[in-house]
């Protein structure tokens, strides 16, 4: 298994899709992992893993990521409610765990909906409920109508929720893809949320303001790998590779040797 020691309090590790998250850590060299539940494209209750207790004795940290349909910023009713119920089904299995967050999507409203209903929308969902594991919202690479796109979008968002006991998820691909500064990224969004619980460390397949959402290995991607390095120093948290399997265990050294030198 990994050195625990990593940079001395930050973990280090990937998304992974292997049925044993356990054996992937240590042939990637992974301090945590991040993981899906339940189906990612679907609506489905998690079931409990046979390979629970291996996860929670493997000193692993762990992650987990709810499905890519919640949205709990949406105007359709059919939508947002089953999103509600989604976040606490897989709080609950990932509390189960022993994980230390579960991250969402920032989500959006409709076409001609006003953004303002879904940035209350996602205050009614902690205004009702408490999780068993901290929430992280994520920022998102495109689309006008998504609540957690924009620094605007995200002060609006923390505005309504930042008393709640949430965190933030910092994608650099969802940043880049959105035309931020990366160099300064971290700074801003601070300045807005107070903190940085997670980075979600990816390099992207197209160029800074795409809004396109496509993550790429460190070396082929268009971000120098350098500037992803720089925000998971300046965040000072656990970083996950969400990056293709077959670079992940480059991209995991690639960051421990630049964050220790």
């Amino acid at each position: 298994m990994p050195d625990r020691r990593e940079t001395d309090v930050v973990l280090i590790g990937a998304h992974v899709r292997d049925d044993d998250p356990v054996a992937t850590a240590a042939e990637l060299d992974a301090g945590c992992v991040q993981l899906f539940l339940a189906d990612p494209q679907g609506w489905k209750k998690p079931v409990p893993r046979a390979d629970a207790d291996a996860l929670v004795a493997s000193g692993l940290g762990i992650y987990a990521h709810a499905p890519y349909l919640v949205n709990v910023a949406s105007t359709n009713n059919r939508i947002r409610i089953p999103s509600r119920n989604m976040i606490a089904q897989h709080a609950a299995a990932a509390a189960g765990l022993g994980a230390r967050a579960l991250i969402v999507h920032g989500g959006h409203v409709g076409d001609g909906d006003d953004i303002a209903v879904g940035i209350e929308n996602w205050r009614k969902t902690f205004e009702r409920a408490t999780f068993p594991v901290k929430i992280l919202v994520e920022n998102t690479a495109g689309g006008e109508n998504a609540c957690a796109r924009t620094l605007d979008g995200l002060a609006m968002l923390w505005d309504a929720i930042g008393g709640y006991d949430v965190g933030l998820c910092l994608d650099t691909c969802h940043a880049w893809a959105a035309g931020e500064d990366l160099e300064t990224v971290v700074e801003r969004v601070r300045a807005i949320t107070g903190r940085v619980d997670l980075v979600h460390a990816n390099s992207s397949r197209d160029a800074q303001g795409s809004a396109r959402d496509r993550h790429a290995g460190f070396a082929s991607g268009t971000i120098p790998p350098e500037l992803i390095a720089h925000v998971v120093r300046e965040a000072g948290s656990d970083a996950v590779v969400e990056t293709p399997a077959e670079s992940q265990a480059q991209d995991i050294a690639f960051l421990r040797a630049a964050l220790a030198g």
